[in-house]
């Protein structure tokens, strides 16, 4: 485990460098970022940093668990070779950075919309964390469309020499997506946040069999609505390089993204389907 002050010791490694960022509090979703790590770098470096920039609720942010022992204790058998925990100080060295990554109409739309200054937030402090590891691969999970979308954007605009692999969603036995929210779930919680992970399969199941994409989300919205205890944020199809909302005239790669509210935890998901 190293700080800042310890990383030009270990900026040098002649292979391949990948990184995974976390703000901590890992599980399985986390892990299977790891293991693609593993499988395909020389080096493997995890940071955990939980970064205040990406909340525009203080309290929210005060709530975030952090479990740093527990976190260090997983990634031990996976194989790290440098784990990063970085201060707030260390990354913000003057304090909150005057010139930040602005995320443009991808922080305008859907979780963009949801969370204002969310994403410009994640773009800055991947940029910085992108800087300061010397990474060459970073591996983000794709339960976080909107999120991986824009990191890729910042990537090609910004002509940064870093290959960004997506890595597929790990859900539990019962299909509900893995997030460090779900700890927030309480009781019948649970059973009510699996409505968005079916609401997927039933949109992704009305395309399968030659529906058109508006009736196949209204499909999906409609399920949604008759779950009692879910609020729908949105159930939209998007396009996988701008995230905006695409229509029936849309062909190749959709991602059908939803996000809803459950006992005040708010929960996302997403399904890529192919349209012909």
């Amino acid at each position: 485990m190293i700080t800042t002050d310890d990383l030009n010791s270990v900026r040098r490694h002649p292979g391949r460098r990948g990184v995974v960022m976390t703000m901590g509090a890992l599980h399985e979703g986390h892990l299977a970022l790891v293991r693609a790590a593993r499988a395909s770098c020389d080096e493997v470096m995890v940071t955990v940093f939980v970064n205040p920039l990406q909340f525009d609720d203080p309290a929210d942010l005060e709530r975030y668990p952090r479990s740093l022992e527990a976190d260090a204790a997983l990634l031990e058998p996976l194989g790290v070779d440098i784990l990063y925990v970085p201060t707030e100080a260390q990354v913000y060295p003057n304090g909150a950075p005057v010139v930040t990554v602005a995320s443009g109409r991808l922080g305008e739309i859907f979780e963009g919309a949801a969370r204002p200054g969310h994403f410009d937030g994640m773009l800055t402090v991947v940029l910085k964390l992108l800087n300061l590891t010397g990474a060459g691969v970073a591996f983000f999970g794709q339960k976080d469309a909107q999120q991986l979308i824009a990191v890729r954007r910042m990537v090609a605009d910004f002509n940064l020499p870093v290959e960004i692999v997506g890595v597929p969603t790990v859900r539990a036995a019962d299909g509900l997506a893995l997030s460090s929210r779900n700890a927030q779930l309480a009781g019948s919680d649970r059973a009510a946040a699996l409505a968005l992970s079916r609401a997927m399969r039933t949109v992704r199941s009305a395309i399968a069999v030659g529906n058109s994409l508006t009736l196949a989300i209204a499909t999906g919205r409609s399920a949604l609505a008759s779950e009692r205890g879910v609020r729908v944020d949105y159930l939209a199809a998007l396009d996988p390089v701008t995230a905006e909302e695409v229509g029936d005239d849309h062909r190749g790669v959709a991602i059908i993204a939803g996000a809803i509210r459950v006992g005040g935890v708010r929960l996302i998901d997403n399904e890529t389907v192919s349209i012909v």
